[in-house]
């Protein structure tokens, strides 16, 4: 169990709360008592003092309990006074709490009426009590802390469930939600998570249907234009236009692709498929120029998957490639996987992650250490690696250049 789980850090705080509340409350009750103490003994002295007085009111009377005043402890013989009796708690020669009560006696001053009550039971019960009440402290935290644990267990389970449907959301789920109960801050908080999903997947939604759209919107003007241009005489400027119309055309073609992925329903027709001649036939179809090495001794290079979503998967690698990367060009194929490596400058660090994490961001424009493009291949080959159920690791290896793993399931 994580010791620094917040169910711990609540059972922590409330433990050192209830001990600093049971610390200040014995002090108090240990402060009183023992004041209550003093002023019961301090009664007790004047009342002792007044009956040793008592035979001094009478005519020719003396009064008991008369000692020199060296024989009084030197504090309390400091603070005598004539005709003012003294109260003074302390310990005397046999270290034994007293409460004395003194008055001088006699004109010479040498002289004092004294007496002295033992406060030792009452010290004896004041520690009797601070030793109960450290025993109920004690039993008292026993009680609090799994208390508090339990107590702190309910938000900390809702937490971590928000937390959960968090990842679920980061990793892609938008449709991920969280139970909402209750109207405190948790709440509030899972309140707002389910918000922030609901928008991210309408907006996905949008992104997707506009995508579709787009596509479907520009096919028609598209082909328009492939079968004008088939029109046009001979000459530079005619390629020129007859290559940025392929260009478009196979933009729109991504497009109507990525909308095919999106859209529910898909899935891979699986088959037995020979890695090494699947990546032949993508490496002749793409025209990059790569060096191919089979991997024979890890297995049978044959496996059981989806030929064309497979193949589409490896031709946008190697476009990538070569348009972003730089040579060598070098694929590796062992058994169920097949490893794709350029000499280029590498994935920018940010796109790396995004990449691992199954995400691509579509339309991303602008150079970048890898060139520019419109976003949309590698967008492609998540989509299709997510049918039919292929893990992708996108690295920059600490040699240089750029790879990606595909590896098949079983």
């Amino acid at each position: 169990m994580n010791p620094a789980s917040l169910r711990w850090k609540i059972a922590a705080l409330v433990t050192l709360a209830a001990t600093v509340v049971a610390a200040m409350v014995g002090l108090l009750v240990h402060r009183l008592t023992w004041q209550r103490s003093l002023d019961l003994g301090k009664a007790r002295a004047e009342i002792a003092l007044d009956k040793s007085l008592a035979p001094a009111r009478l005519p020719g009377g003396t009064p008991d309990d008369v000692v020199t005043v060296e024989e009084l402890p030197d504090a309390l013989a400091a603070q005598l006074r004539p005709g003012r009796p003294v109260l003074w708690y302390g310990l005397d020669h046999r270290d034994e709490p007293w409460m004395w009560a003194a008055q001088p006696y006699g004109s010479d001053g040498g002289q004092a009426v004294s007496v002295q009550i033992s406060m030792g039971p009452e010290l004896l019960s004041l520690y009797a009590l601070d030793r109960n009440m450290a025993k109920a402290g004690l039993f008292a935290l026993a009680g609090v802390v799994p208390l508090s644990v339990l107590a702190a267990e309910l938000p900390n389970r809702r937490l971590r469930r928000m937390a959960r449907t968090a990842r679920e959301i980061a990793d892609g789920n938008l449709a991920a939600r969280t139970d909402v109960r209750g109207r405190d801050e948790i709440a509030e908080i899972g309140a707002g998570l389910n918000s922030m999903a609901a928008s991210l997947q309408r907006r996905l939604l949008a992104e997707q249907r506009f995508t579709a759209d787009v596509a479907h919107d520009l096919r028609t003007p598209l082909m328009g234009l492939l079968t004008a241009s088939q029109l046009l005489p001979d000459g530079q400027a005619t390629d020129m236009v007859r290559d940025r119309i392929g260009v478009l055309r196979g933009l729109v073609d991504d497009l109507l692709e990525i909308s095919h992925l999106d859209a529910a329903g898909e899935h891979a027709d699986r088959q037995p498929v020979p890695l090494a001649d699947l990546v032949r036939e993508s490496l002749h179809r793409v025209d990059v120029p790569a060096d191919l090495n089979v991997v024979q001794d890890q297995g049978e290079t044959t496996a059981v998957t989806d030929p064309r979503r497979l193949e589409r998967i490896v031709a946008n690698l190697l476009l990538n490639a070569r348009t972003h990367g730089a040579a060598p060009v070098m694929i590796t194929v062992r058994s169920r996987q097949i490893v794709i490596r350029d000499g280029g400058p590498g994935f920018p660090p940010d796109l790396l992650a995004d990449l691992n994490k199954g995400q691509s961001q579509r339309f991303r424009t602008g150079r970048t250490e890898r060139g520019h493009g419109h976003g949309l291949g590698l967008t492609i080959v998540l989509g299709h690696a997510r049918i039919i159920g292929a893990t992708l690791q996108f690295a920059n290896p600490a040699d240089g250049g750029a790879s990606v793993t595909v590896t098949l399931p079983d």
